[in-house]
């Protein structure tokens, strides 16, 4: 409908900057009618289809796409020994640029690893933090050996992170497709999340990783004991294929072209 008293700035109540800026992109779109809009994913691509800005535009949904020839499985004991990581440990992965973003649910990450904890269930267990440096408030509370390997700037050391990973958390509260999640499936390593978003798009429950109830941060725990205790793999899904992604904007393209944007994208 619009936007105005955004939290984001709090010291301007009435016709804010989100509310300027959503005046200046209606203006915009309404002025062509050459704009075509893709969502990576199906959550997303519902909230164009009700937004003012976006409900009266042609809008696609076509997943993001991603190279799985750095993304792939590899030996786990190679990639432990490339990271200096003992061959028995029981690894938890979390990666976030800001770790304590509200938006990406640390709160739920650390109330499920003291239950984790408490549970017993596994042993040797170790946690991984990508993308961020190290933070002692954060380190003090968890219960287990915690390593943060910092910001990784190049995606072969990401992809060898995942590998030596047993799963990997993303317990975002709100997050439209995280490429994270189709990283660590492609590299065979199970995913949990919430089941909010764009992640159920890309997880298969109790298939390829684990959808927990929302802000449920015991499900959390249930998602890392079943995915470990099943050895679960992680895998993409077909929709995620990059070959797929690639013909449905090939044949979005052609569809423009030839003004036959009434005709669905096919499979």
């Amino acid at each position: 409908e619009g936007c105005n008293n955004c939290p984001m700035f709090p010291a301007v109540k009435k016709n804010d900057l989100s509310a300027k800026e959503f005046k200046r992109k209606l203006k915009l779109y309404n002025r062509y009618n050459n704009l075509y809009f893709i969502s990576p994913s199906k959550w997303l691509y519902d909230c164009t289809k009700q937004s003012l800005l976006t409900k009266n535009k042609p809008v696609f949904h076509i997943p993001n796409i991603l190279d799985v020839t750095i993304f792939k499985p590899v030996d786990k004991i190679i990639a432990r020994q490339f990271l200096n990581i003992e061959t028995h440990e029981t690894v938890i992965t979390f990666g976030a640029v800001t770790v304590n973003s509200p938006y990406k649910g640390w709160v739920y990450l650390q109330k499920a690893l003291e239950l984790l904890k408490e549970d017993d269930t596994l042993k040797n267990v170790s946690v991984l933090i990508f993308g961020s440096a190290y933070n002692k408030e954060i380190a003090d509370a968890l219960p287990f050996k915690t390593r943060f390997m910092g910001f990784l700037s190049d995606e072969y050391s990401i992809s060898l992170l995942y590998n030596a990973s047993d799963v990997f958390i993303v317990p975002s509260v709100a997050d439209n497709l995280p490429t994270t999640v189709l990283e660590s499936l492609s590299c065979g390593t199970p995913v949990v999340g919430f089941n909010v978003g764009g992640i159920p798009d890309m997880i298969s429950h109790k298939k390829n990783g684990y959808l927990a109830k929302y802000k449920d941060a015991a499900d959390i725990t249930n998602g890392i004991k079943y995915c470990i205790t099943n050895k679960i793999k992680g895998e993409i899904l077909p929709d995620f294929q990059p070959e797929l992604i690639v013909k449905k904007h090939l044949q979005l393209f052609e569809k423009i072209k030839m003004g036959q944007l009434d005709k669905p994208v096919s499979s």
